[in-house]
């Protein structure tokens, strides 16, 4: 049974800059829902700030870079880490394209067929997930169920629609 997280080391807030572009409906859904399965449940501290939160995170796109600027609950500032995509472009294009495949296959195949692409799906997702943990190490201590909720997030930025 999954509830929502409480206590201090959570985000109880994400925004996502205008620097993100709005997209088409489908994907703004995505998007929200994503937000929402974020906060509802999430493990997240800036390192070397621990128990004085819960934070707010903002995010936006500079340059091919993901920036989390990290607030308090009252707005005041904690840190600000940029990040590259680079690590996440193979992982990414190839998570939007078993996905694709998953959507098709759930229209015509066998259910042994979906459920193989779907732990394909699973894996890719994890790895990604995993990656962005790591890439996080020594800047935010996150929990690998909040690094897949985020990934998720990461995804959806990326998807136009």
């Amino acid at each position: 049974m999954h509830g929502r997280t409480t206590g201090p080391n959570r985000l109880i807030d994400v925004e996502l800059d205008e620097s993100i572009g709005r997209s088409t409906p489908d994907v703004e859904h995505e998007r929200a829902v994503a937000i929402f399965d974020l906060i509802e449940e999430n493990n997240f501290t800036p390192v070397n700030d621990a128990g004085a939160g819960p934070y707010k995170l903002k995010l936006s796109l500079v340059d091919s870079r993901l920036v989390f600027a990290i607030a308090r609950e009252n707005g005041e500032e904690v840190v600000t880490h940029i990040l590259s995509l680079t690590p996440f472009r193979r992982i990414v294009r190839d998570y939007y394209m078993i996905c694709e495949s998953y959507y098709a296959a759930i229209r015509a195949s066998t259910p042994s067929q979906i459920e193989a692409i779907d732990m394909g799906r699973r894996g890719l997702h994890n790895e990604g997930s995993q990656t962005l943990k790591d890439r996080l190490a020594g800047k935010i201590d996150i929990d690998f169920d909040t690094a897949r909720r985020l990934f998720t997030l990461v995804c959806v930025l990326h998807w136009r629609g």
